[in-house]
């Protein structure tokens, strides 16, 4: 693409790149929720631009590779910074999904036990693995194969219980497509998810399917949808949970969590903590159970604690939690991981970026790829990199380079 004059402003490179894709100044505008009217006015200069986190969504949306094109000042901003870190895996995950119907697997002639017990051993890597991306991403594409070869295969209830052993897998899969694929890849196994679990006839696994589509739904900003949703799903499972098994029940938990997290991230306090509530009280019914997709148990409410204190805004409380949470309590080791990133970015909202970094360093130290693969990890680090006091800015450099953001 033609390099544009330096002496232009930002809004006539804005402009330029605009109708260099065809753009109309309405579809532009919209594209980043904005009016016309206002992006007429930065096109003409009636208006300045200062706010990096639009700059950064025009970058994305007119699909250019820098901030540096529409502001002209040379400094790099690369926009995947902000956005997803794709996977060596993502291919082969891609290529699974859309051709499942007829591959053949080399684990499709055994049982559904068999395949079930290969799924179960596939969370237990993603969650005790530091690199839980990379190990996963190596036999999930032959799991998914494997689990649509099972329900060709079978018949009755064989068939139903195959179709809620798929369910779990692309429930897996979700889990690693999320933040490292497109939306259409990522929005497909949830669908699958979903599809399998109501093709399996168990009201538990229809549930679960639940907090696999919230989460869809949350991430994508539909945040009252996803708490209708996950409460919907949980009081199909309220009146059942003193007889039921402990994965209702921890399926029941999981949803009050999600259910906490996504009031929290509406800002609404009371809502959040009285799904919390609720979430611990079943997590103390049964201390050492923790539910094998969501790790749902005593320390994973205690990590959910301190997000909520995060997207409340309130990162004093949330520290305190996070003071009275010890790692080792936590089995999982992508969400020990995400304890301390939640602190990390506590610390950062109270200016304090020394323990911001600190905290960091001990999410980074846990699991690597549960900090390079989460956008506010990435967010994080290169706001520590670029802010930090001189005593730690080398430092947070160094980090931010390990995490693979460019400081």
């Amino acid at each position: 693409m033609t390099e544009l004059p330096t002496e232009l402003t930002t809004g006539e490179r804005i402009r330029i790149h605009r109708e260099r894709r065809g753009m109309s100044r309405p579809v532009l505008a919209g594209l980043v929720g904005r009016s016309p009217d206002w992006l007429k006015k930065i096109e003409r200069g009636d208006r300045e631009l200062r706010s990096l986190p639009m700059l950064i969504r025009l970058t994305q949306v007119l699909r250019l590779d820098d901030v540096c094109a529409l502001t002209g000042d040379g400094t790099a901003i690369p926009v995947d910074q902000w956005g997803k870190l794709s996977h060596a895996a993502v291919p082969a995950l891609r290529d699974a999904v859309h051709a499942s119907l007829f591959r053949r697997s080399a684990y499709e002639l055994g049982s559904v036990d068999e395949l079930s017990g290969r799924i179960r051993q596939a969370w237990v890597t993603w969650h005790s693995s530091q690199h839980q991306r990379t190990e996963v991403g190596g036999v999930l594409p032959d799991l998914l194969i494997a689990c649509h070869a099972a329900v060709r295969s079978t018949e009755g209830d064989d068939r139903r219980k195959a179709y809620g052993v798929m369910a779990e897998a692309y429930a897996l899969a979700q889990q690693f497509a999320a933040h490292t694929t497109e939306p259409e890849l990522y929005w497909l196994t949830v669908d699958r998810a979903r599809m399998a679990a109501e093709e399996s006839d168990d009201p538990v696994m229809l549930a679960a399917a639940a907090w696999i589509v919230g989460n869809g739904l949350r991430e994508s900003g539909h945040t009252e949808e996803a708490l209708r949703l996950v409460a919907e799903a949980a009081d199909t499972l309220r009146g059942r949970l003193e007889d039921g098994p402990d994965i209702l029940r921890g399926t029941f938990g999981a949803l009050c969590l999600h259910a906490a997290v996504t009031a929290a991230k509406e800002g609404r306090e009371g809502d959040a903590w009285r799904w919390w509530d609720e979430a611990d009280r079943t997590a103390r019914q049964a201390p050492d159970y923790a539910h094998p997709w969501t790790m749902f148990g005593t320390g994973n409410v205690s990590v959910h604690a301190v997000s909520i204190g995060v997207d409340l805004r309130t990162p004093g409380a949330a520290l305190r939690k996070a003071a009275e949470t010890a790692p080792e309590s936590i089995p999982s080791v992508e969400r020990r991981s995400r304890l301390f990133l939640d602190a990390a970015r506590s610390e950062y909202a109270r200016k304090d970026h020394v323990g911001s970094l600190h905290y960091l360093r001990q999410a980074f130290d846990t699991s690597p790829e549960a900090v390079r693969y989460v956008p506010s990890g990435r967010r994080l680090a290169a706001d520590l990199a670029l802010s930090s006091p001189a005593v730690i800015r080398s430092e947070a450099r160094e980090l931010a380079d390990s995490i693979g953001v460019a400081a």
